[in-house]
């Protein structure tokens, strides 16, 4: 491990304009840099999936606790999406004035008072409250997280450790809802949120023992019209953009594919909620499988070669689920193998796109996390409302959105090359 170097965050020195920061592409990592666990960074990504995911198996009974209705029961997701794409905005360019670890600290601390709000709710719109802080509080450790591997490695280094950090991270989303059913079954939905304390507040002092602040050096943005400025000038960048949108787009295919999943299968096709349950935790494997392959070979390969292989599979998959859908009688493996390709062309397409976005400019590595997250978020957010309109329960609907957005990831690849 190596030694802990200081960052003068009281007269920062930028580097002279004539030299190249440390990570950027082409520039080996700097050995002196502090570097933390891998198993620190997928717990600090983790936090936001488990948390969002441990609370859904606990609708119904949330509803009759409180005696609301379903839609306003269903807001402790939809706010809590919506939070995290605003928190992954603001921790960003936050994090590039002050450093990763007091935005980690602050956010993991708002995340605990949350947790600890939400577990003592007396009534819904309490709870809605508090888990739309919950996820601001949590989505600090997604954005900090590849924040500090754009610090600490260079950009094909990095583009690996996001794929064994992501392949780790996908433990959370497979046993949260378990552990949320289980939780609810025996203690009631409140034991979630008790779970999500014993998980953040541990996280916070492990963090805070050993993770070093790993930001360059600190860039100067004061007020909200210079956070929005850099915003602008990482989006001037095509090769940014390009990056940006093949991240969006991956996410989207799996957000269409997650939007309109639920409904085909348990009530289109008739098979039960466990049965879709084992499928999705299958799914997730198969993502995790790319991730480990984006570990394994993005350094040696070099992420444009990644992201032409992890690309072409993920148009393959999801033109293959429109192909399943009009050529083979409804069955769920029809409609589940197609998402087998798409994960594993998501897991090699994700961890390289970030990579590539991160370093368009590497000294607001921060701002550049938060950008990507919230596009991310939000289209697939769009995708969901999408394929909301379109699917009727025969599955059509959602592969044809899956095989647009599978398109359009292929389209993105294209300014990537040319950056």
């Amino acid at each position: 491990m190596p030694s802990l170097v200081p960052v003068n965050t009281q007269n920062p020195q930028p580097p002279p304009a004539t030299m190249p920061l440390p990570g950027a592409p082409g520039v080996s990592a700097d050995p002196t840099k502090p570097r933390p666990p891998i198993w620190l960074l997928v717990a600090m990504i983790a936090i936001g999936p488990f948390t969002m995911q441990v609370l859904v198996p606990s609708l119904p009974s949330m509803g009759r606790d409180f005696g609301a209705s379903t839609a306003a029961v269903q807001l402790t997701v939809t706010l809590y999406l919506l939070s995290v794409g605003v928190g992954q905005l603001i921790y960003g360019p936050l994090s590039d004035r002050f450093g990763r670890r007091p935005l980690l600290m602050g956010g993991l601390a708002l995340y605990a008072v949350a947790s600890l709000g939400a577990a003592m709710a007396g009534g819904i719109g309490w709870l809605v409250i508090a888990r739309a802080f919950q996820a601001m509080g949590a989505c600090a450790g997604v954005v900090l997280a590849r924040a500090v591997i754009r610090d600490v490695w260079a950009r094909d280094q990095a583009a690996s450790v996001l794929g064994y950090v992501t392949m780790g991270m996908t433990i959370a989303p497979m046993l949260a809802p378990l552990l949320g059913s289980y939780l609810d079954q025996t203690l009631g939905w409140r034991a979630s949120m008790w779970a999500c304390l014993v998980f953040g507040l541990p996280l916070a002092l492990v963090a805070w023992k050993r993770l070093p602040e790993t930001l360059p050096a600190p860039q100067p943005l004061p007020g909200l019209f210079a956070i929005l400025a850099a915003y602008r000038s990482l989006w001037a960048i095509p090769v940014f953009r390009a990056y940006a949108a093949l991240t969006a787009c991956a996410t989207g295919v799996f957000f269409a594919f997650l939007g309109g999943a639920p409904y085909v299968v348990v009530q289109g096709m008739g098979y039960t909620p466990v049965q879709f349950a084992i499928g999705f935790a299958a799914i997730s494997v198969f993502f995790a499988a790319g991730n480990w392959l984006a570990g394994v070979l993005s350094k040696r390969l070099g992420i444009l070669r990644m992201l032409s292989v992890g690309t072409m599979i993920t148009v393959v998959g999801s033109i293959g689920a429109v192909v399943g859908q009009l050529a083979f009688p409804p069955h769920i493996l029809v409609f589940f193998v197609p998402m087998v390709l798409v994960g594993v062309g998501n897991g090699m397409t994700q961890p390289n796109a970030i990579a590539g976005a991160l370093s368009a400019k590497p000294q607001l590595a921060g701002t550049a996390s938060s950008l990507v997250g919230a596009l991310q978020m939000g289209f697939g957010a769009l995708m969901t409302f999408v394929v909301g309109l379109v699917e009727y329960g025969a599955g059509i609907g959602t592969a044809l959105t899956m095989a647009a957005t599978g398109s359009a990831c292929w389209l993105a690849l294209r300014g990537a090359r040319r950056g």
